[in-house]
């Protein structure tokens, strides 16, 4: 079991993708594009403080042991929130704040770290853990540096360092608020079909 649980949680992985979607809270198109909004505001105040963070995305694949490992919160995002957590010296700073939908579910949750030949020697542990978790899930994590302010995103197992605050606005609206908008115009296409054709 040892040898192979790579594999193992591989296989489990498929398995609960394929079980877990379309399970969530669907959210409105609104919804989405709030919740992008929000999490750019507290990254933008993040970054220019130099306050460290990490912020995770939920998507298909649910992540509840990792929010089971933290401090449960289950609130409504706002970038108010989401700063006065990664404070420095309090309680809740370290570790990951979990987003499942458009709450912010937990923080201080503890994230698989990605092993140091996956990842530049210079980068700390915030960006191992954010690499981590994107390379055993669909989530998406946000990474802000306490020492130089730059932004980081891991998603689908690739880490992408110092990217612009633009270009971070860009992934999450193609991640979330694109996604939902393309579905809801196929079924409007799908549905105007039935209608013509009755």
């Amino acid at each position: 079991i040892i040898i192979f649980q790579p594999e193992i949680r591989s296989i489990l992985e498929h398995i609960g993708r394929k079980q877990l979607l379309g399970r969530h809270k669907v959210l409105t198109l609104d919804e989405r594009e709030k919740l992008v909004y929000e999490v750019m505001t507290a990254v933008d105040y993040l970054r220019k403080s130099r306050i460290g963070a990490l912020i995770v995305l939920e998507k298909d694949i649910k992540l509840t042991e990792i929010i089971d490992s933290g401090v449960m919160i289950n609130s409504e995002i706002s970038p108010q929130l989401l700063v006065n957590i990664f404070v420095p010296n309090t309680p809740l700073h370290d570790g990951a704040v979990v987003i499942r939908a458009n709450r912010i579910t937990a923080a201080a949750c503890i994230l698989p770290l990605a092993s140091d030949q996956d990842i530049a020697k210079e980068l700390g542990t915030r960006h191992r853990a954010a690499l981590g978790i994107s390379k055993e899930s669909d989530s998406v994590a946000i990474v802000v540096s306490e020492e130089t302010g730059k932004i980081s995103l891991a998603r689908n197992g690739v880490l992408l360092v110092d990217i612009k605050e633009e270009t971070l606005k860009q992934i999450l609206i193609k991640d979330f608020a694109e996604k939902y908008n393309t579905k809801q115009n196929k079924v409007k296409k799908i549905t105007q079909k039935i209608k013509s054709k009755k």
